[in-house]
Parts: C-alpha cells; structure tokens; sequence
C-alpha cells in the first residue's frame, strides 16, 4: 500500500468513498493505493495515536523489526512494545507477518502498512 490517511470521518463518508471507487472501477480507471483510517471522534484519534505508537511506527517505517528488536532500539519494555504493536496491528497501521528464522523455526516482523502517513484532523 501506497498511502495510508488517518483523519475524521463517519459511517456516510466511509459509503460516500466506496462508491466513488466503485464508480471510478466502472469507468475503467485506476484506483489509488490507499488506506483510510477515520475517527467520528477526535478523542479516539488520539487514544491510537500516543507518542509511543507513533515512535513504534516510525521505527518500523524506517526497517521493519521483530518486537524485540523494536524495544531494543526504542530502549522500551518489550510488553509495552508488543501491546502498542497489537493495537497499531488493530488499527490497521502495521502488519505482523511470520518469517522463517534460520535454525530457529519463524520469527514475527513487525512492517508499516503504508510508504506515506497523512494525518487529518477536525474539530466541530
């Protein structure tokens, strides 16, 4: 995925958007790599979005990691890390995928879902 937008939003936005893209799909035109993440309420933004999460994306924007590793780098307790991860993972900013680890079965890698962030925001 190509973009990832985190913003404000409702259930008719989320509809509105599916049948924009549908209606583009129909036309025959390309449809953008694009994920969106939205919020009716500013305060649930910000629930997901703690320095920490953002720190641990950031981190696994820049080299996807092992939770482990993640903690390493951010001198964290591995439970934070791996709690922040699930709920990253939930929200869908991150993907945890399995990977073969040599002579020692598979290891879990922690990788953005997306190559660019926008962050929107609206308070009425």
């Amino acid at each position: 995925m190509k973009k990832l937008c985190i913003g404000p939003g409702t259930a008719d936005d989320f509809f509105a958007q599916g049948r924009r893209i549908a209606r583009a799909a129909d036309r025959g035109e390309p449809i953008a790599e694009t994920f969106s993440v939205a919020f009716e309420d500013p305060e649930d933004l910000l629930q997901l979005l703690t320095g920490a999460r953002i720190e641990v994306f950031r981190t696994v924007k820049a080299e996807p990691a092992s939770v482990t590793v993640i903690a390493r780098r951010l001198h964290r307790d591995r439970s934070a890390v791996k709690r922040d991860v699930d709920v990253l993972r939930d929200a869908g900013l991150v993907v945890v995928e399995n990977m073969p680890n040599a002579g020692r079965g598979a290891r879990e890698i922690v990788r953005a879902t997306a190559a660019h962030v926008e962050l929107h925001a609206r308070i009425v």
